[in-house]
C-alpha cells in the first residue's frame, strides 16, 4: 500500500508551499503520492470575482505552466522519493448559500476546464480527460468557514457522476459520507504545513509502480483505507477500512448487525 494526499494546494492558487516545496514535505515523509489540486474558481459570483482580484485561483493564462511545473517536479519526486505527482485542480463555485457551494477534484487533468460550466458538464467532461471526478467536502466540516454542500444535497441524482466523495478533510471524519454507501476517499485539503495532521487514504498500489492510471484506478475501484496521519509521530496512527464506524471521533468496526466494535488501530510500517 502506499500513502496518498490527493487534495493538496500550492502557491499557484491559496496555498502557502511552493510546488517544489510540497514535493519536499511530502518526500520526506515517506507519502507515495500526492495532487496538487489548486482552484479554479468562477469568475461570475463575487468571491470568485474576489479569489481572481487577489490570485488565489489559476486562470486560462497561468494553467500551462502549472502543469508544466508540475510535470517538471513529478520527475525529481520521483527520483527523489519514489513519489508520484500528479496534476489536479479543484474547480469552486463560492456562493454566500452554503447549499448553493460546490468543489469538485479533478485528478489527473490534462487540459484546462472552466468553473463556469454546470456539475454534470465538468464531471463528465473530466471523465472524457481520463481524471477522477471527487466531491470535496461535501458535508459541513465542523470549522466556522464557507461550506459547500450543494453535492450532498442532490447526492441521489449525482451518484454515478463521481469517482468518490471526502469521507474526511482535514482532521474532521464525515460519519453521514461514510454511511452512505458511495465511493470514498479521504485528505487534507492541505494550505499550510501545519494540516499535514489530517486524514489521508492508502492505497492498494505496489511501492514502487510508477503509474498514475494505477492510482487513479485503485480510487475507482475502491482499493483503499483511511488513515489519521500524526506528524508529531511521524507516522499513521489509526487505520478505518470499509466497515468503521467514526461518529464523534470514535472509530468503531461495524459487525453484520450494524453495532459499533472498537476497531484496531495499526500503525503504518
Amino acid at each position: 500500500m502506499i500513502l496518498a494526499d490527493l487534495h493538496v494546494h500550492s502557491t499557484f492558487s491559496d496555498g502557502k508551499m511552493t510546488v517544489p516545496e510540497l514535493v519536499d514535505f511530502y518526500g520526506r515523509r515517506g507519502f507515495g503520492c500526492i495532487a496538487i489540486t489548486d482552484h479554479i474558481c468562477e469568475k461570475k459570483s463575487f468571491l470568485g470575482f474576489a479569489a481572481g482580484a487577489l490570485k488565489y485561483t489559476l486562470c486560462r493564462e497561468t494553467f500551462p505552466a502549472y502543469l508544466d511545473q508540475i510535470a517538471v517536479e513529478a520527475e525529481r519526486a520521483w527520483a527523489t522519493y519514489k513519489m508520484q505527482v500528479i496534476p489536479g485542480f479543484e474547480l469552486s463555485k463560492n456562493s454566500w448559500s452554503h447549499h448553493r457551494s460546490a468543489h469538485i477534484l479533478g485528478i489527473g487533468v490534462k487540459s484546462w476546464m472552466s468553473a463556469e460550466l454546470d456539475i454534470l458538464e465538468m464531471t463528465r467532461g473530466l471523465r472524457q480527460q481520463g481524471a477522477l471526478s471527487i466531491a470535496a467536502h461535501p458535508v459541513h466540516t465542523g470549522l466556522l468557514e464557507p461550506q459547500t454542500l450543494h453535492l450532498w444535497s442532490r447526492r441521489e441524482e449525482l451518484a454515478q457522476e463521481f469517482d468518490a466523495w471526502e469521507v474526511a478533510s482535514g482532521r474532521k471524519f464525515f460519519h453521514d459520507v461514510h454511511s452512505s454507501g458511495l465511493p470514498m476517499i479521504a485528505t487534507s485539503d492541505l494550505h499550510h504545513p501545519k494540516q499535514i495532521s489530517s486524514w489521508k487514504t492508502l492505497l492498494r498500489v505496489r511501492p514502487g509502480e510508477k503509474s498514475t492510471e494505477a492510482v487513479l484506478d485503485a480510487v475507482r475501484e475502491q482499493r483503499l483505507e483511511f488513515g489519521f496521519w500524526n506528524d508529531a509521530s511521524q507516522r499513521i496512527d489509526q487505520r478505518i477500512g470499509a466497515g468503521f464506524d467514526a461518529r464523534d471521533g470514535k472509530q468503531g468496526r461495524l459487525d453484520s448487525s450494524g453495532a459499533s466494535r472498537q476497531p484496531v488501530l495499526v500503525p503504518f510500517p
